[in-house]
């Protein structure tokens, strides 16, 4: 199985390539979303991909859309490849598996971040300030400890290749309006919390996670791109999990771990071994696996 780094589609319109998704205009409603196998990070896409890790971020996503699907409308159109258009089917053999057809959102500019645990960024604000995007935290906390209770912490979009910067959530209210930015973190902590509730009976401590959303011509709240994935969220076995070090997590730690011992300059992409690989695709299929009870389509 080769890695689908980029994908080819002349005849669809692409619009964007980020870190992991390509995205097509399809028509006047509808985007398509591609989950390619890129992997980036330190915010810098490697040279090669993981292959078979965008199909399973695209079904974990669906898994996740419609367990939480009663909290709220999302922004699938269409998940059965064989209901794609035929200008989407004439590449099946790049796209099956990896794509969903999406409706066009006017996608909100703040990240919602929701944190159940200490760590990762939270943890050092904590230890020099202690607080969390400027927000106060009780004294004595140990890295990894459970909050008293979920934390929205939102963060700005940056662009690719630059670093989305942490914010407090009155700055996301001047971003989106009182109104809206309340309905954000309402909606954010409620997916967060049955989300974390659900992993808990299969073995996994959801850390944190971020969600995006967009606000379709009704002017109604959509969840939108990808749903608590290993790209986007801190999975940890709850079996190993300690307070006050760091946790195994399913996600692209091997890759961090490399690149930290060749002293990767955190700009220059470089090529992922091959032995490195194969283990970052054994934690995601390990996740998926977890959380769905199922093996991955790859």
């Amino acid at each position: 199985m080769s890695a689908v780094v980029e994908s080819y589609c002349p005849d669809l319109n692409l619009i964007n390539r980020g870190k992991v998704r390509d995205i097509y205009d399809v028509d006047e409603g509808h985007l398509l979303f591609v989950a390619s196998d890129r992997v980036s990070a330190f915010d810098v896409v490697m040279s090669n991909g993981i292959p078979g890790k965008g199909k399973i971020l695209n079904q974990l996503s669906l898994f996740w859309f419609d367990l939480l699907s009663d909290l709220g409308a999302n922004h699938l159109a269409v998940t059965d490849f064989e209901a794609m258009p035929e200008s989407v089917k004439t590449y099946r053999d790049q796209l099956e598996g990896r794509s969903i057809l999406v409706r066009k959102l006017a996608i909100l500019p703040v990240e919602a971040i929701v944190r159940g645990y200490i760590t990762g960024s939270g943890w050092k604000e904590y230890k020099k300030q202690g607080t969390v995007c400027d927000i106060p935290l009780p004294e004595g906390l140990e890295e990894s400890e459970q909050l008293p209770a979920p934390l929205y912490t939102p963060s700005t979009k940056a662009e690719q290749g630059l670093h989305d910067e942490n914010i407090h959530p009155d700055k996301a209210a001047e971003i989106l309006g009182a109104e809206q930015a309340k309905a954000v973190t309402d909606r954010a902590i409620a997916l967060y919390v049955k989300a974390a509730a659900y992993a808990a009976t299969r073995g996994i401590i959801i850390a944190d996670t971020k969600f995006e959303f967009g606000v379709d011509v009704a002017g109604d709240l959509v969840l939108a791109d990808e749903v608590l994935t290993p790209d986007s969220s801190r999975f940890w076995p709850a079996d190993k999990y300690a307070t006050g070090r760091g946790q195994d997590s399913f996600d692209k730690q091997y890759v961090r771990d490399y690149l930290e011992s060749i002293h990767f300059d955190k700009t220059n992409p470089v090529e992922i071994p091959g032995d490195v690989v194969a283990r970052t695709l054994e934690k995601y299929v390990e996740a998926y696996r977890l959380i769905t009870g199922e093996e991955p389509a790859l």
